[in-house]
């Protein structure tokens, strides 16, 4: 009976030797794996994201963000103007759309009156094709929010007539959380205007 009771003593030694080496295991493993991506993290946090030539967002893990933060600006902006402007009677409405997703209440509120002076009804009634020809605009850094002047040239056909507008517009870029697809640069346009209106007879 003393041998019986020495083998179960002895397995349960054993046993519990096994669980305590498996456990140690276990709460080192999950610690240094912890350690590893905590330091990827802190690594790549900044910078996860390239800028493509056409101003495209390109996610990789090791582009610095603030390196390429005036291209994103710049085609944030064009991004908006092309949405915004180049509107005909078929894409209006998911063009605007697009657009009022790269902006915050200041850009609904120029569109909400656009909607008011019956612009978007006469581009329906009338079949217009407003196209964009440029969009130039001049960015400022100021603590860390870009202050931007933006002219946009465009042109709408009314068939047999082309009349050309040039457009001159400001406001400030704010960072914000990145939105795939609906706003893959992080930036959203603040205080915007519409500040003047002209016809341009020649582009040049």
């Amino acid at each position: 009976m003393k041998t019986m009771y020495k083998n179960i003593d002895g397995i349960l030694r054993a046993n519990r030797f096994v669980v305590l080496a498996v456990v140690a295991a276990s709460s080192i493993t999950t610690t240094i794996t912890g350690l590893v991506s905590y330091r990827m993290y802190q690594e790549t946090k900044g910078g996860t994201f390239a800028i493509g030539t056409d101003g495209s967002v390109i996610p990789l893990k090791w582009a610095d963000r603030n390196e390429n933060l005036e291209v994103e600006a710049l085609a944030h902006l064009e991004l908006f103007y092309n949405y915004f402007y180049g509107i005909d009677a078929s894409n209006y409405d998911r063009n605007i759309e697009k657009a009022l997703w790269l902006g915050d209440s200041s850009v609904d509120n120029v569109y909400r009156q656009k909607k008011a002076d019956g612009v978007y009804n006469r581009l329906l009634q009338y079949s217009l094709v407003q196209k964009i020809v440029s969009v130039e605009s001049e960015l400022t850094l100021q603590e860390e929010i870009w202050s931007f002047r933006t002219v946009v040239v465009f042109e709408i056909d009314r068939g047999t007539v082309t009349d050309v507008y040039e457009l001159k517009t400001s406001g400030k870029l704010i960072k914000v959380d990145r939105n795939f697809p609906n706003n893959a640069h992080g930036l959203l346009i603040g205080n915007y205007f519409e500040n003047s209106l002209r016809r341009v007879d020649d582009l040049h």
